[in-house]
């Protein structure tokens, strides 16, 4: 195998985009299957392999298998997300750690120095590890699709009172709740609503 073989991605196929973008919706209620919560691991394997800014990774998750962990969690949803969340098969809280730093000597070896200036720097951390575990949620979607399962993201939500839930021991700053199953239930009309309307690529994207 030459360098150019390695350096050349396959691309993939249409049935496998479709799966990963325009045959996906974000899925309100499912189908009772149970969701492994395996499946959470191994989507996080996948997606700790896609750049985020020195490859500090501060993407954090907490699988909702409990009922009490499950409630503890929809106390904090809006009305409109809490009988959804505690229907579905798996909830998964996405969250950013800000202490992200304590982990650089093994993520970014080549950074010397950079754990311990950003010690003295929680603001700076703040902004770091908010916005790239935002990159990594996407990742984290498209992974778990490539999985095989609906998705349904929650924003509304009170984060800090998430946090209070199922962070107090470890300091991690909640972004979303990721609603999870296989199928959307196919006796509810709104299990995926119709189809919004996108931007085509000539007005998102410039050439100059």
């Amino acid at each position: 195998m030459t360098q150019t073989d390695l350096a050349a991605p396959t691309r993939l196929d249409a049935a496998s985009l479709d799966l990963l973008f325009a045959g996906a919706r974000t899925t309100n209620t499912f189908t009772p299957e149970p969701v492994d919560p395996d499946v959470v691991h191994r989507a996080y394997d996948q997606l700790r392999w896609a750049p985020t800014s020195m490859n500090i990774q501060p993407l954090r998750l907490t699988a909702l298998v409990s009922r009490a962990a499950r409630e503890s969690v929809v106390a904090h949803l809006g009305p409109r997300n809490q009988a959804k969340t505690l229907a579905a098969p798996l909830s998964v809280v996405a969250a950013y750690d800000p202490a992200f730093h304590t982990h650089l000597d093994v993520l970014a070896p080549h950074r010397e120095g950079l754990r311990e200036q950003l010690e003295g720097q929680p603001e700076r951390r703040d902004a770091m590890a908010r916005t790239n575990a935002l990159i990594q949620l996407g990742y984290l979607i498209v992974a778990l699709r490539a999985e095989g399962l609906q998705v349904g993201p929650i924003g509304g939500l009170d984060p800090l009172g998430v946090d209070a839930a199922v962070h107090a021991e470890n300091g991690w700053r909640t972004l979303a709740v990721l609603n999870l199953g296989h199928a959307p239930d196919p006796a509810d009309p709104t299990a995926q609503r119709p189809r919004a309307g996108r931007l085509e690529a000539a007005q998102a994207v410039l050439t100059r």
